[in-house]
């Protein structure tokens, strides 16, 4: 026993539509849905408007909001809003050099940091120099969009001293890479 018999209600249905509506009516019917077509992607959607990020001080971290441009050995300065560890610009090295003695990691972490000065976000490679003894000088631990361990790449807890002659840490760096947007 059927229930429904979807042939039979299909069949009664496309007769009645036949019945009622000429092939020129389809075919103009089916022109103006393809004529038309193109115009619904640019109905009232601003694409450019909602792909740029929110810059605004309400939107930033509290490190966005509290960093600064003018001195490298401070923690807050814009470049270390994901740095964990010793900043090589206090151990002999620089922002983005070694101090000597020690070498960088081939390998690196990443963070996105906000320049104060123009408003505009930079991708930051923290590479961490090695085969020192740790140099125990203005040590900084910011974690501004840090994510968890299985994400390795954005995590600063882990030290970076993978392909080095010595797994010793020293120092961190951050290396300005390039624009973010």
């Amino acid at each position: 026993m059927k229930i429904f018999d979807t042939d039979a209600i299909g069949e009664k249905w496309l007769r009645k539509l036949a019945g009622h509506t000429s092939r020129r009516s389809m075919v103009s019917r089916l022109g103006l849905a393809l004529v038309a077509a193109p115009a619904f992607p640019l109905l009232p959607v601003s694409r450019a408007e909602a792909a740029k990020p929110d810059r605004s001080p309400e939107a930033k971290t509290a490190f966005a909001r509290n960093a600064q441009s003018s001195d490298d050995t401070e923690c807050n300065y814009w470049r270390y809003c994901a740095i964990d560890g010793a900043l090589c610009s206090c151990c002999g090295g620089g922002i983005h050099s070694c101090p000597a003695g020690s070498e960088p990691s081939p390998v690196s972490w990443v963070g996105t940091c906000i320049n104060p000065d123009n408003g505009k976000a930079y991708l930051i490679a923290y590479r961490d120099c090695c085969g020192k003894p740790t140099c125990n000088q203005c040590f900084c631990d910011n974690t501004d969009r840090q994510t968890q361990i299985y994400t390795p790449q954005l995590n600063n807890d882990i030290i970076w001293c993978f392909g080095t002659q010595s797994m010793q840490y020293h120092c961190s760096t951050a290396v300005l890479v390039g624009g973010a947007e």
